[in-house]
Formats: structure tokens, sequence, C-alpha cells
């Protein structure tokens, strides 16, 4: 299993980073697809619009959110499963996500289920 990593899709790539993985549904606001150097982008893993506009980032509903998101996981099975294809076929994987919020995203739960 790959060592996971957590990074904002702003942050300046490095060498370090391994496989790059964008797990948003949405691109990043700004970012060039050059400057962002993305190996994967997986718009499927990634909350529903329907539970990323509930959330809204707000850390009071953050334990919800982790079920709920995890439930929907669990319904869709096919993007779990290529990211830990990814995972087991590397030896460093970064989720790359656009949230402000380094602590409470979509990112956090799935380096947590890989774990």
């Amino acid at each position: 299993m790959a060592h996971i990593r957590l990074k904002r899709a702003y942050d300046h790539p490095e060498t370090a980073d391994g496989v790059r993985v964008l797990v948003d549904r949405l691109w990043p606001r700004g970012l060039t697809r050059d400057k962002a150097r993305i190996d994967h982008w997986l718009k499927d893993i990634a909350p529903s619009t329907e539970l990323r506009q509930w959330f809204n980032h707000d850390p009071a509903r953050w334990n919800d959110f982790s079920k709920r998101y995890r439930v929907e996981l669990k319904h869709n099975s096919l993007a779990f499963e290529e990211l830990k294809t990814l995972a087991q076929n590397t030896k460093t994987l970064t989720l790359l996500f656009a949230a402000k919020d380094i602590e409470h995203n979509n990112a956090v739960v799935l380096k947590a289920m890989l774990a």
C-alpha cells in the first residue's frame, strides 16, 4: 500500500508527491492543468453535489458529513476501487483537494478509508 499524502491542489507540486490524484468533482478555480501536474482526476469519487452543498465546509457538520460520504462511497464502489488500485500500485499517492480547510474535506475521509 502506498504512503498516502494530502495536499491542496494549489500547493506547489513536488517530486515527493508521487502519483497526484485530484479527488474533487470540480476543477480548482484559476489552476491551469500544466501548473497542477495532476496525474489522475477522479471526479466520481467526490461527494455528491447535494452532500457538498449541505456540508458547505462547516466544521460543525464534519462528523455527519464523514458518515454520509462513506455511505455514498459504499454505493459508488467502482470509484473507490479505482483509487484503491492506484494506492496499491504506487509508492506514494497524494490526494489533492481545493478546499481551504485542510482538516475537514473529502480527501481526509478517503485517506482514512485507505489506511
